[in-house]
């Protein structure tokens, strides 16, 4: 049986996903730290306490959150039906 010659894209999925996964994930703390810093960084400015630091944290994870999420569940959806119309990326 002769061996499928398949692009680039195609030849390790597995390595592919495991990259964006492990991509999305990064984004996710990234965004939560800079956001934490950035909080923290305003309460010692304006002397605040600990509440621009907690802001700064639940204002990270969901901005992170939703960047996941549209990269996990509506960009492949509209991949998808882009394929399904036969349109090019």
């Amino acid at each position: 049986m002769a061996q499928q010659d398949r692009g680039p894209q195609q030849s390790r999925p597995s390595a592919n996903r495991g990259a964006e996964f492990a991509g999305v994930g990064l984004q996710l703390a990234g965004s939560i730290l800079l956001f934490l810093f950035l909080g923290q960084w305003l309460d010692r400015r304006l002397g605040t306490g600990p509440w621009l630091l907690l802001l700064g944290v639940f204002v990270g994870f969901g901005l992170g959150f939703w960047a996941m999420y549209r990269k996990m569940v509506v960009l492949p959806r509209e991949e998808e039906l882009r394929r399904k119309r036969g349109e090019e990326p």
